[in-house]
């Protein structure tokens, strides 16, 4: 069935689905929604239509649309077998969702572009204040996350020697926090895992400089 991803290329959260695509080995249609030209293309009215929340990304599945990127990522779990982003074990299934979602949910909503611009214009924050703010969400997660994976066998990928849901939300985070120079390498074993993941030929396709609304 034909698929159309909206997304923004250094989105966190479109680069989670793109490498879910990627992984899954599924062609889509790239359409992109930059997040700051005319006030921010997700505010328009064509795109509020297909997605009320004004969030990217968005996944068009036949006539359905799909958003959220951790909804997207389990929809194509679901419906594409092979390969599994998940483990079999139920109990090492929840320990790799809290790892994402720690990401997901306690990590990436604190540091976004809707937070930032708020603390800019609202709280009337500087630069330098907002780059506090980040690096200190930022570390708190990844140092907690690290400290998880003290506690596994070392690995290529998070959670074994294949790549998952885990590596799926970490790769995009340490991306934004290199981009924030927010400080990665007191976590060794979140730093090793990063440069393994940019050699697999998945998350390289999905990388953010190589998509087509990079330069724009």
């Amino acid at each position: 069935m034909e698929m159309k991803l909206y997304n923004y290329y250094r989105s966190s959260a479109s680069y989670r689905v793109r490498i879910a695509l990627a992984l899954k080995g599924v062609e889509y249609d790239y359409l992109p929604v930059h997040l700051l030209n005319s006030g921010g293309e997700q505010f328009q009215i064509d795109y509020r239509s297909l997605n009320p929340q004004s969030l990217v990304p968005t996944l068009v599945v036949g006539e359905h649309a799909i958003y959220q990127s951790l909804a997207i990522i389990e929809y194509l779990e679901e419906t594409i077998a092979s390969p599994p982003l998940l483990p079999d074990d139920a109990v090492a299934r929840a320990n790799v969702r809290a790892f994402a979602l720690h990401l997901g949910c306690d990590v990436q909503p604190l540091v976004n572009l809707r937070v930032q611009k708020y603390l800019k214009e609202h709280v009337g924050a500087g630069q330098a204040h907002v780059s506090q703010w980040l690096s200190h969400w930022m570390s708190l997660g990844l140092k907690s996350l690290e400290k998880q994976l003290d506690k596994l066998p070392a690995n290529d990928f998070c959670f074994g020697d294949t790549p998952g849901l885990a590596d799926i939300f970490l790769i995009p985070q340490i991306f934004s926090a290199k981009r924030f120079n927010v400080e990665i390498t007191p976590y060794h074993r979140l730093s090793s895992i990063y440069e393994h993941c940019l050699q697999h030929e998945a998350f390289k396709k999905a990388a953010p400089e190589v998509q087509p609304d990079s330069e724009r």
